[in-house]
């Protein structure tokens, strides 16, 4: 019985010397997410006078981001959604004369999604929302504090994520 307390007392203290690190590690994981949510909510507020939804702005984003028009599978596979998501979201986006369907010039029967000038235009005004959601958020820190938080992020960051 001696024996089989003394385990369990080891075990309690291996345990709890990587709790304060599992501690830190779980606050910094809230602290993420309530990061997220505050950011996100934000530019939900900015973008309501484009008329414009956060998935749909993130269509845009990775429309401006292509070389040449994608299909709507490539644009599916790069929102890591499911094909029918893009559809509507293009379907919105299209009745607003932000983008438009085109035909491939190479194969009929594949359709290809491009920006027009009010995409272009709309794009920009996403940009400016994203910034100044990021700038209420970022308020409290001083120009140090804001580099040294980039640099921590981008260690952490998706090396291949294109940056707008």
């Amino acid at each position: 019985m001696e024996t089989r307390t003394t385990l369990v007392v080891d075990a309690a203290r291996s345990d709890s010397a990587g709790t304060g690190t599992d501690e830190v590690t779980g606050r910094l994981a809230d602290q993420l997410i309530a990061l997220s949510r505050r950011l996100h909510r934000s530019q939900r507020r900015l973008l309501e006078p484009l008329g414009i939804t956060p998935a749909q702005a993130r269509l845009l984003r990775a429309l401006a981001h292509c070389e040449e028009p994608p299909r709507m599978a490539d644009l599916a596979q790069r929102l890591e959604v499911v094909p029918r998501a893009v559809t509507t979201l293009v379907d919105a986006l299209e009745a607003q004369e932000l983008l438009r369907r085109v035909p491939d010039p190479h194969n009929r029967r594949v359709t290809r999604i491009e920006l027009r000038p009010g995409g272009a235009r709309a794009l920009l005004e996403l940009r400016r929302a994203r910034r100044a959601a990021a700038a209420e958020l970022l308020a409290p820190l001083d120009d140090a504090q804001r580099a040294a938080l980039t640099g921590l992020l981008e260690a952490l960051g998706e090396p291949d994520r294109p940056r707008d």
